[in-house]
């Protein structure tokens, strides 16, 4: 066999990314897949996927480089050992590690090699893979005052739990349960695609590695059954719509030895007849009269915590006027502090006016003076420009 350089046509101070692809435009022209019965392409594809699997490795690159293939005899053979690979089964793992398609690992999920360990079922532990149960999720519709201080809700669901005939096993009995014996118990099928090897999830066991061969008569072999459960959760106070609890195990249970599934719980807050809330503030809108906000009053506003609040509208109170009463909003759902009161003033023009009430408006806007009117004044300089001829 020729010199490793020499095999892959490049100099001895080629980088990794001209090796790598030296080695990939030979290993696609000298595939078996390629060269179907060519023998003389085989042995080229072993040649150059041995001079690659030396030189793509820093360290018995430089072992090579000092001493040559009797430097590296002492590695073993298909592995850069300088005896040349002693199968197309190695010279494969070195083409699928080269073009990224899982080298080592995945090569002895095709071929089984390392080995691999029985299970209790005898199946081997390659194909039988843990795997979380399914997650969940629910609607929650709350009311605005239990989203304020936060309630308990018990939720009925449906969810798939560990069989307790076959105890999650899906067999009546370890005897039933045997290798699948397309894939030899590995979960996985090689298929030919051109002149590429792909791996495929056995069709046979899907990817279990194994298949049930005496089902469970309660759960029919999947292991796990439908059942309605009924679950406490607890909303914290704080909470608005939109937001979502995670209850973690509560969803479907897992397979093979794999955890449960989460249950999602997402809520939804209903609207409230008066209040309002922005963000952890409550907005409520306080009616009043117009002589009220011109006199001035007291005003008793309803609370969610402490029934009722006073506050004090001083005179000449305009539309709009927000009054702020601290600390009774909604808590922070992270438990920071709550939120405040705000009470906005809405000044309310009065309808259907008796002659004698009319009389006495009438009377008292001729009182009416600039002085008493700062903001109708301050527009009234401001559009007089319009007016001008």
């Amino acid at each position: 066999m020729a010199d490793y350089y020499e095999t892959l046509e490049i100099t001895k101070n080629a980088t990794a990314e001209e090796i790598k692809k030296a080695y990939r435009k030979k290993a696609l022209k000298y595939h078996p897949d390629k060269n179907p019965g060519n023998a003389d392409a085989e042995k080229r594809f072993k040649e150059i996927s041995e001079a690659y699997e030396v030189l793509s490795d820093d360290s018995k690159r430089q072992i090579y480089d000092r001493h040559g293939k009797n430097g590296l005899s002492g590695m073993g053979a298909g592995h850069g050992g300088g005896q040349g690979f002693a199968s197309m089964d190695e010279a494969m793992r070195t083409f699928m590690g080269a073009f990224g398609m899982g080298g080592d690992s995945i090569f002895d999920s095709f071929f089984g090699g390392g080995g691999g360990g029985g299970n209790e079922y005898g199946g081997s532990t390659a194909g039988s893979r843990a795997r979380q149960g399914a997650s969940k999720r629910v609607n929650i519709t709350i009311s605005f005052e239990e989203a304020a201080r936060g309630v308990d809700k018990e939720l009925a669901i449906t969810n798939y739990v560990s069989c307790s005939n076959c105890h999650g096993k899906g067999a009546n009995s370890s005897q039933g349960i045997k290798t699948c014996s397309h894939c030899g118990g590995r979960g996985q099928v090689i298929e030919q695609r051109g002149f590429f090897s792909m791996t495929m999830t056995c069709p046979d066991c899907h990817g279990e590695g194994r298949v049930i061969t005496d089902p469970c008569k309660e759960c029919h072999g999947q292991g796990v059954v439908k059942e309605k459960q009924h679950v406490k959760v607890h909303i914290p106070a704080g909470v608005d719509s939109g937001m979502r609890l995670k209850m973690s195990g509560y969803g479907d249970a897992g397979q093979g030895g794999g955890p449960a599934g989460d249950l999602y719980v997402f809520v939804t807050v209903d609207a409230h007849s008066i209040f309002e809330r922005h963000g952890n503030d409550i907005v409520l809108d306080l009616p009043i009269s117009f002589s009220e906000a011109a006199l001035g009053c007291k005003k008793e506003v309803p609370s969610l915590f402490s029934h009722v609040s006073r506050i004090t509208i001083p005179e000449g109170t305009q539309n709009g006027k927000t009054f702020r009463i601290k600390g009774e909003g909604f808590p922070s759902v992270h438990g920071h502090g709550k939120g405040d009161l705000l009470v906005r003033i809405f000044v309310e023009t009065p309808t259907q006016l008796g002659e004698k009430q009319k009389e006495l408006l009438r009377q008292f806007s001729e009182l009416e003076g600039p002085g008493n009117l700062p903001k109708n004044k301050s527009f009234l300089d401001k559009i007089k420009g319009f007016f001008s001829p």
